[in-house]
């Protein structure tokens, strides 16, 4: 019995470190030392008192406090419609649709961000790895984790939490009937 839950106890963290394992060697990724949350200033300045009032329980947890859900859960890891990804916490549009692709993960994932310098990137040491986390830079808040091993010509893939984001569908141009 003592064996399957070591067994199990490794498949969980495996699972969960699965979408952002491994040191990145990409340029792109090498996250500004002056990037940490504790001493910068962001334009959108809350207490926590005030995120708690506005975020949902699992938002709080995701965006404020870098927790995670698990792999294929959250409501966005499959969708394909059109439209632009926002900050879950203050409505920063960050990623766009046209760069979101099924990395097999189980989270949201996506090769390039709506536009420049819409998030930060810090070094994470947290699970006894290293990884990128990726920051709202209009908040702070904890969005997911960034690798070097995604499509298109950065070979980025931005993997991110579901409770971290807000999906607003695109208008479609179809004749009425």
């Amino acid at each position: 019995m003592k064996s399957v839950l070591k067994y199990s106890a490794s498949l969980a963290l495996l699972a969960l470190a699965g979408c952002e394992a491994g040191t990145p060697s990409n340029p792109l990724l090498k996250p500004d030392s002056t990037n940490q949350t504790a001493t910068m200033k962001f334009p959108l300045q809350r207490t926590e008192a005030e995120w708690r009032k506005i975020l949902t329980p699992q938002q709080y947890h995701v965006l404020r406090e870098a927790g995670t859900e698990r792999p294929f859960t959250g409501k966005y890891w499959n969708t394909r419609e059109p439209g632009i990804y926002r900050c879950a916490a203050c409505g920063e549009v960050l990623f766009k649709s046209d760069d979101k692709f099924d990395s097999g993960c189980g989270w949201p994932s996506f090769s390039d961000l709506a536009a420049q310098k819409k998030v930060l990137a810090r070094d994470d040491f947290s699970l006894g790895m290293h990884r990128i986390e990726v920051l709202c830079a209009n908040c702070g808040s904890h969005l997911g984790h960034v690798s070097d091993d995604g499509p298109g010509p950065k070979g980025l893939r931005y993997c991110i939490n579901s409770a971290s984001i807000d999906f607003a569908e695109t208008p479609t141009n179809k004749p009425n009937n």
